[in-house]
Parts: C-alpha cells; structure tokens; sequence
C-alpha cells in the first residue's frame, strides 16, 4: 500500500488550485531528485497527493485544444460569471462549476510501477466503478478519454471529462465528474472538442440532487483501491 496524502479543498478558485498543483507537483520532483542521488538503501519514497475540490464556473482548454470549441466571447463569459484558462494538461476544452467534484492526483507513477495509459484507465475505472453503485453503467469510448454512458447509440453521452498532465512520470490535473452539475453551462463549450456527443450527470441520470459529499466518499475509496493507496487525510 502506498501513502496518499488526501485533501478536500472545497471550493477554491481554478487558478488558485493550478498554482497548488504546481507547487506540489515541484515538491514531489525535488523528493524524486533527492532520491535519484541517494543509495538504493537509503532512497525514500516521496509524498503523493489526492486532490479534491469544487470550481466557480470555469473553462479550461488544453494545451492541444481549439479555441473555436469555445463558444462565447469574453463579455458573455463575464455575463455567465464565468472565467477561462489556457491550461498545461491535455485534451480540449471543458467546463467545471459547483456540483462537479474534481480530483487532481499528484503522483510519482515510478512510485505506483505504472505508465500513463494504465494510469488513466484507473481514473476512468474509479467513475465507472463510482457511478455502478448508484445503478449506472458506465464505459469507455474508443479514441476518447473520460467515462461515457451508452456507447454506440445515438444518446452517448459523458459523464466524467479525463485530462492529465505526467511529466517525468510526475502527474497533475485530472478528472472532472459530473454530480449536481448545471449542465447549461456545457452548450457554451463544443465540450472536449465533440459536436455530436452529449454531457450528463449523475443528478440527471437519477433524477435527483445528490448528496455530493457521499459521492465524494465513493469515488476516494475506489481511487484508493484501484491504486492500492492507504490515504492519510490532512
């Protein structure tokens, strides 16, 4: 089992828990350097972290995206009460707001034995484990990242929005799922970059509010399990 440090930010503003995750993300570098010009007996494993917060209405887009995905202007954004940020993850454009719960696992995958592909399979395989314990089934899409409901009918539609960034097998952002989210706040966006795709969330496939803290406790528990992490909560 591997040490996860766990906190729950709350509400925080999405550039403020950027500047975070950066801040962590160069700590937990550093501890790798250090190791690296350490002995083999003498090498510590260094810190991971599990991140958990909710966003004021947010767009973010990556750092392969298209800005035309993103649907209004600067002066609608503000009408919205909604910001934008050109991020370092990768993927398109998404959107983040209240009743979302987002997670950003800073983690030395070396520490885990794990590559990048498997690495989000398993932040795919926590939602789709997730939302199975309220009755929904979730899945993959082919060419796609994040979880999706009903695949190969014409109502696919995405529950949980997947981007990443590993660098030096280090990981930041993260995953994105849908809760209580307004889901308006999705046909401003071409969300992910798909015009022919639709968003969903757990409160509309069940028709009812979610008590997102509940939420929350499953959705850490099967990150944890699938990563074999005991989780220290700070």
């Amino acid at each position: 089992m591997i040490k996860t440090i766990f906190r729950d930010l709350g509400s925080i503003d999405y550039k403020k828990a950027w500047d975070y995750q950066e801040t962590l993300f160069e700590e937990v570098l550093a501890s790798k350097q250090a190791n690296s010009d350490l002995p083999k007996d003498q090498k510590k494993l260094s810190d991971n972290y599990l991140l958990f917060c909710e966003h004021p209405h947010v767009y973010t887009l990556g750092k392969s995206g298209k800005e035309q995905n993103m649907l209004l202007n600067m002066l609608q954004l503000q009408a919205k009460e909604a910001t934008f940020h050109k991020i370092n993850r990768g993927g398109d454009i998404t959107y983040h707001g209240p009743g979302q719960i987002v997670a950003y696992p800073i983690l030395n995958l070396e520490t885990y034995d794990m590559g990048i592909k498997k690495y989000i399979e398993n932040l795919e395989q926590a939602v789709i484990n997730c939302i199975g314990d309220y009755g929904i089934t979730g899945t993959r899409l082919d060419g796609a990242t994040g979880v999706w409901l009903d695949v190969g009918s014409p109502r696919v539609r995405k529950i949980c929005a997947i981007g990443v960034r590993v660098s030096r097998w280090v990981s930041m952002h993260g995953l994105a799922f849908n809760v209580n989210t307004d889901l308006k706040y999705f046909d401003y966006i071409n969300p992910c970059g798909f015009v022919d795709k639709g968003v969903t969330s757990l409160k509309k496939e069940l028709g009812k509010e979610l008590d997102i803290e509940e939420v929350k406790h499953n959705l850490k528990n099967h990150i944890a399990n699938l990563f074999d992490m005991t989780l220290e909560i700070d």
